[in-house]
């Protein structure tokens, strides 16, 4: 590094508060705000301008980096400025290296969610002035009636004498401004959007744009990235209006036109930034357009395997595809025949489901009866809060770590460690139970004596962070699964299902949300629990990011020993695109799906709606297998690079979903999951049993959820940070403890099954609904004891 880097490293150091200071360096980029995205802007500037030599990254151990970047993460400046010179500048050096493109990310991330502001707040306001409007009108239609017979029963007359006595002139100008403020909706929202825009948000578009390399692999885009450049060059000339010439071909889209271009045929040059700005946005969103030196929004041709080609064996065995086009849709068209044709024939004989010839919902299928808790079941919870009453649930995450030793899996990111093990090990439970429970550090170590706040947030520093949280969560989950007595519990299965539960977050950061059904501001934590309430992966997620990316993610990623065939989801975690994937990967899905009466059922060609009489009212178009034929390569390789990781679920998801133009790789995976739904939903109808045990699943995940509340106390169960890395820890403490409980209470269950005269009270129904994720006898808040003559001291002054 020369000589004016190191300086610079060095100040950030010795100012850490500043704006391009150590401290401001590690922080997230923050809400969508100005202030926010001129202050990343400015620390990605500070990144660039070091000229760090970012070309070694890719020679380098990407683990080794994250290890070092994970050290300076939970350093002080204090800390880091103890280091020699070298060890210093080597190690911030190699934080901000890798910080570049999260930094880049979180940048890219408020410029879409401030574009996205500005255009909801801008309809907002617009509905509501036409909302106004209309109750200005009230009785608007009986008014236009009464009007037509006046003028007909009086054609002659004079509109004074006429139409006036019916409606005077302020109604009839409401009438007006409202049918002028209906057509024009587009044209005002974009200049309430402009604006807001100038008047506020337009000082983000210049440090935005010297920091942003915005690329495209599509020359349909390259109007938007030419104009970026044009813009540049306005701001540098101060210009207002330039002529309509100017602007590349393509780059303002007709209902913009009204907005941009001016009654002189110029162009005004601040409704086009911000036309061009939202279509970037868009672009963005869908990897269209792409940003150098990113990550997650990175070249597109980057997501997937740069060897595919020459290594297409290796990917099709992974998978357990054929690599022949034909074999795989000859497959998909026999099961389509055979599940069509099953149903057909049962279908008359089924009393449970029946097919409507008319109308919107034509499927309907009896509900299942909810049956009462059984006898033995309440018997057995109470022998157990007899045998271990009001169990503390800091003993539980005690009782698993002595059992599984889980916390092997955390290790310090200082350079060496100085604490014995055993101070080191009651430290870390501590953190555990306090992440956990939500009660808090600073409450946790109120509450134990020798310990202090300081000493539990060294801990939490430098032992915690979400990879080594995930991997504690997989050890548990094994040590459950390995515990259990087959005799009890039944055999694991390869079954899994998946929900998501809201949970209250500070809203200063980029990953709460508002959630539009359920309100208030929160993020979401999706949950995969296999049964017998085993939770083998979890996830922090935003509350509009996609549940059938959350779903794929979480079984390719689990990381446990359990092996899941069967995926259980609600209509939230499923889409035809999703079956397709599922497909492809090897595992299927099975939905319980809400809007099961409109649900319709493809053919596999046309000639066979005659052999399907008794489903005719249920039958929808034919599945184009020619388009899967000529896409299943591209298909394999989406489906690859899921499976290897080289891109997440989310990006390959929103990719496809935010495109104008259907992609045809994406037309050929709705067209395969068209199929592979069909022949779910035959089973599903045709089967009582098959969909009792996807109800069965689904309520093993929503008993996990209601244990939540239970054991997420503190705080009123809201997440109080903004740092999305310790939202992220939270929901994996919180994991890691309800997991404990079910681990222990798996022991003591089986405890007292071990009593024969025990075991032979449970019936088949009790069998059947036995579960380990029980809290009747367990006390989540500790004990507490109280001194009559100890007494508060209110005469004492500070030293």
């Amino acid at each position: 590094m020369s000589e004016a880097t190191v300086e610079r490293l060095e100040i950030s150091l010795s100012e850490p508060g500043a704006r391009t200071g150590f401290v401001r360096l590690k922080d997230d980029v923050g809400a969508a705000t100005l202030d926010n995205v001129l202050a990343a802007a400015d620390r990605l500037a500070f990144i660039q301008g070091l000229n760090l030599p970012f070309d070694l990254e890719a020679s380098i151990d990407p683990s080794w980096i994250k290890k070092l970047s994970r050290r300076v993460q939970g350093e002080t400046a204090a800390e880091m400025r103890r280091h020699s010179p070298k060890r210093r500048m080597g190690l911030f050096a190699i934080f901000l290296m890798s910080r570049r493109a999260q930094v880049t990310d979180g940048l890219a991330d408020l410029l879409i969610e401030v574009v996205h502001r500005i255009a909801t707040r801008s309809r907002r306001k617009v509905i509501g002035k036409i909302a106004a409007d209309i109750e200005k009108v009230h009785g608007k239609e009986r008014m236009l009636v009464d009007i037509a017979v006046a003028a007909m029963l009086t054609p002659n007359g004079r509109v004074a004498d006429v139409i006036y006595p019916i409606a005077g002139v302020t109604k009839l100008k409401a009438v007006i401004d409202e049918y002028r403020t209906k057509g024009a909706l587009d044209n005002r929202r974009q200049i309430i959007m402009r604006g807001s825009y100038a008047s506020h948000y337009r000082r983000m578009l210049p440090p935005l744009l010297s920091v942003l390399e915005f690329r495209s692999n599509n020359a349909t885009w390259r109007p938007i990235l030419d104009a970026l450049h044009l813009i540049v060059q306005f701001g540098e000339d101060g210009r207002r209006f330039a002529p309509v010439s100017m602007a590349p071909e393509g780059s303002i889209p007709r209902k913009w036109r009204g907005t941009v271009i001016n009654a002189n045929g110029r162009l005004n040059v601040i409704s086009y930034e911000l036309c061009i700005l939202t279509q970037l946005r868009d672009r963005i969103r869908a990897k269209e357009i792409w940003i150098e030196d990113a990550d997650r929004y990175r070249n597109p041709d980057d997501d997937l395997p740069k060897d595919f080609t020459t290594n297409r064996d290796f990917y099709y065995q992974r998978l357990n595809l054929t690599q022949s086009a034909q074999s795989f849709t000859r497959s998909v068209r026999c099961q389509l025949e055979d599940s069509l044709q099953a149903l057909n024939a049962s279908i008359s004989n089924n009393d449970q489901v029946q097919l409507k010839w008319s109308g919107e919902n034509r499927i309907r299928i009896t509900p299942f009866v909810p049956a009462p808790e059984a006898k033995g079941l309440v018997s057995l919870k109470s022998e157990i809060s007899r045998r271990w009453p009001m169990t503390g649930l800091l003993d539980t995450l005690k009782e698993t770590v002595l059992d599984t030793g889980f916390l092997d899996a955390f290790e310090t990111s200082a350079s060496r460690e100085a604490l014995p093990k055993g101070v080191r090990d009651q430290r870390l439970l501590l953190c555990r139970y306090g992440l956990g429970t939500n009660a808090g550090l600073k409450r946790i170590a109120a509450g134990v004596p020798g310990i202090s706040y300081d000493e539990l947030l060294h801990i939490r520093r430098r032992y915690i962070d979400p990879s080594s949280m995930r991997a504690a969560c997989a050890n548990v989950a094994d040590a459950t699964l390995a515990v259990r007595n087959p005799a009890i519990w039944g055999t694991a299965g390869t079954a899994c299902a998946a929900d998501s539960t809201k949970f209250g977050a500070w809203g200063k950061n980029l990953m709460t949300e508002w959630h539009a059904r359920y309100g208030g501001r929160c993020v979401m934590i999706y949950w995969h629990v296999a049964r017998q309430a085993t939770c083998i992966y979890s996830q922090l997620k935003r509350c509009s990011s996609s549940e059938v990316a959350s779903m794929i993610e979480g079984v390719l990623r689990h990381c446990t020993d359990m092996e899941i065939q069967r995926q259980y989801v609600d209509s939230h975690g499923q889409s035809a695109v999703g079956f397709a994937f599922c497909h492809l990967l090897g595992f299927e899905l099975a939905p319980c799906l809400k809007a099961i009466a409109r649900q319709k059922l493809a053919l596999p060609g046309v000639g066979m709606r005659a052999q399907l009489p008794n489903l005719l009212s249920v039958l929808s178009g034919v599945i184009n297998l020619a388009e899967i034929e000529r896409q299943y390569d591209e298909m394999v390789k989406y489906a690859a690079a899921m499976q290897h990781g080289t891109a997440d679920p989310e990006s390959i998801l929103r990719s496809f979903g935010r495109a104008d133009v259907m992609h045809p790789t994406y037309k050929a995976l709705a067209e395969l999951g068209r199929a592979i739904k069909t022949i779910f939903l035959c089973r599903y109808l045709q089967s009582e049993d098959y969909r009792r045990e996807i109800h069965e699943g689904l309520n093993v995940v929503e008993n996990w959820n209601s244990a939540n509340g239970f054991v997420f106390f503190g705080k009123g169960g809201e997440i109080a940070t903004n740092r999305i890395a310790d939202q992220e820890i939270s929901a994996h403490a919180l994991h890691l403890l309800q997991a404990s409980l079910v681990y222990v209470n798996t022991r003591m269950v089986q405890t007292v099954l071990a009593d024969e005269d025990w075991a032979a009270r449970l019936s088949e129904r009790d069998a059947r609904g036995l579960t380990p994720l029980i809290y009747g006898h367990i006390n989540p808040y500790g004990k507490f004891d109280i001194d009559l003559g100890n007494r508060i001291d209110f005469t004492s002054r500070a030293a």
